[in-house]
């Protein structure tokens, strides 16, 4: 799940939103708050199923969500694999 705040579009987010959107793999949400002020004035962020990720500008914002998102599953699959261990 990908969610972004309406309160940090001005940083260029809608257009990273919009974009992410289109692949049906991502559940992305759009929140009126996400309650991180202080994050969402300063750069661009949004969540990666609940994680805050940040960039300082929307390509780096994008890139840093894709890493976290590969990240993410690769540690659920590692954990699925010592669970079937057990």
């Amino acid at each position: 799940m990908i969610e972004f705040c309406a309160s940090n579009m001005h940083h260029g987010t809608d257009r990273l939103m919009k974009k992410l959107e289109e692949n049906p793999d991502y559940d992305v949400i759009e929140y009126g708050c996400l309650g991180n002020c202080g994050e969402c004035y300063l750069a661009p962020f949004g969540l990666v199923n609940g994680e805050i990720i940040a960039g300082e500008t929307i390509e780096e914002l994008e890139e840093l969500m894709m890493k976290a998102i590969v990240k993410q599953q690769a540690d659920r699959e590692a954990l699925d694999r010592l669970i079937d261990d057990m």
